[in-house]
């Protein structure tokens, strides 16, 4: 696989960051619980299983499970 099919971009200057599936948005994640629940929501009940894994997440521009303020 080229790239993840979730993507959970950089942190915003609020704090949170968004999270998209194939390019649509999930929602905004201020955890990694936020995060398993918008890919539960999608249909992926193992989620907290893939948050680690390259093939399914991919972390843009900051830490993985970093959610404060930019």
């Amino acid at each position: 696989m080229d790239s993840a099919p979730i993507v959970v971009h950089q942190p915003s200057s609020t704090g949170g960051r968004r999270v998209t599936a194939h390019g649509n948005i999930l929602g905004l994640a201020h955890s990694d619980n936020d995060v398993v629940e918008f890919l539960r929501r999608a249909g992926l009940p193992d989620a907290e299983n893939l948050l680690d894994d390259p093939a399914w997440v991919k972390w843009k521009d900051g830490h993985a499970h970093h959610y404060e303020a930019a």
